[in-house]
């Protein structure tokens, strides 16, 4: 038993100098280097385009941070170029599969494929490139996936929960009762450059504590004021008055003022700045399995059923890569056959891509689910690749 389990990691990792060996001796060739290149080179583009166009839609979303929550100009920028890390991966899937197609029908539109062909090279043999360079971006995403992204994300989290308020002017709207800090609501009639007028102020989360001379006993408390200034973090009101309501009192304690500092550099904003799951590390959720424990709190059935499509997305989802690029590799039979015609492929390799992330969700509630999108990947590369093998095989036969 114990040969076996000394064994198989050096099998495994003999089989992985092999394919990495075998994609070496493919780059020496400079077609084949050609190749690389343009798939490539084509699948950084498209990655990138569609991460920018979704950068930018999610970027506007990100402004609440500057007009609701008050964060500098500096931190958005910030937490805005940290998220591409978080949008990039989730496009590698189509991306690689929009360059891979793009590349074949365009070779094969230009005939330039027929040069290899009756140059000697076969067929099957520009499939394994294909399904090399698929390798190569598999590895690329679990990368990214299991490591650089949950750090990268998590980093982000950590710009909302180190920078304080830098101005409360941004988040005053006008004649609209504002929430954005823990316990904490304004209303303001009127706004003019950074003077106000009319404002009514609620504390139920003691953040103006030092306001009532009694702050054991404060519930809750309550300013309205004709007007004011706001500079930064200060809040200088003229002309109102103080309401204070006690605990098990129903009598309110009234302050009159002529002019009142108000500091806010302490409010606290309510956006999220605990990292969430997509942000946690692979090595803690899959600790979670290992010891039943998860940040220091029992890893129970419900944690686990968010912590399972997390896991599967990093690790299991680049599988489905290659079995993507094998369908493609279905452009090179010269049969077209009923089910082999191109808008089939096309749309083969497009309900692969949908399956994989409307299932994925499900893997943490069933377990047939949770096992079949485990095995599926492993299945269809030997189901595809034999097809694909076998009808290059009829095709030298006719010749």
């Amino acid at each position: 038993m114990g040969k076996l389990i000394i064994v198989k990691p050096l099998v495994e990792f003999n089989l992985w100098m092999h394919y990495l060996y075998t994609i070496y001796q493919m780059l020496q060739n400079k077609i084949y280097l050609n190749f690389f290149y343009e798939i490539f080179k084509t699948f950084l583009v498209i990655l990138f385009g569609l991460s920018i166009i979704a950068l930018t839609v999610r970027a506007v979303n990100f402004l609440d941070l500057i007009v609701n929550s008050g964060y500098p100009v500096l931190t958005y920028f910030q937490y805005s170029f940290l998220n591409l890390f978080g949008l990039a991966p989730k496009f590698i899937p189509l991306s690689f599969f929009l360059a891979i197609s793009i590349f074949i029908t365009k070779h094969l539109q230009d005939n330039e494929f027929i040069i290899l062909w009756t140059s000697g090279i076969k067929k099957i043999q520009i499939v394994n490139l294909f399904f090399y360079i698929s390798l190569i971006i598999s590895v690329l995403y679990l990368v990214f996936s299991s490591l650089i992204t949950p750090y990268v994300l998590n980093k982000s989290r950590g710009l909302l929960s180190q920078d304080n308020l830098n101005s409360f002017l941004p988040t005053i709207r006008i004649q609209k009762f504002s929430d954005s800090f823990k316990g904490f609501t304004f209303l303001v009639e009127k706004k003019v450059g950074n003077k106000i007028q009319n404002i009514f102020i609620n504390d139920k989360g003691n953040n103006l504590k030092g306001l009532s001379p009694n702050i054991s006993n404060t519930n809750e408390t309550t300013i309205i004021a004709e007007s004011g200034m706001i500079e930064k973090n200060n809040m200088f009101l003229l002309n109102g008055q103080i309401i204070s309501s006690k605990k098990d009192n129903i009598k309110n304690e009234v302050i009159t003022f002529d002019q009142l500092n108000i500091e806010l550099s302490d409010l606290a904003t309510t956006t999220i700045k605990k990292p969430k799951l997509q942000e946690t590390s692979t090595l803690k959720l899959v600790n979670c399995f290992l010891k039943n424990s998860f940040n220091g709190t029992i890893c129970n059935d419900q944690v686990k059923e968010e912590i399972i499509p997390l896991l599967n997305r990093r690790i299991i989802l680049p599988l489905y890569i290659p079995v993507i690029t094998l369908i493609c590799s279905f452009l090179l039979i010269r049969r077209k056959e009923f089910f082999f015609k191109d808008i089939f492929i096309f749309s083969y390799a497009f309900v692969i891509l949908l399956s994989t992330e409307l299932f994925i969700r499900y893997t943490g509630i069933n377990y047939l689910i949770r096992i079949t999108y485990m095995l599926l990947p492993l299945i269809l590369l030997s189901l595809i690749y034999f097809i694909l093998f076998l009808n290059f095989s009829k095709e030298v036969k006719n010749e």
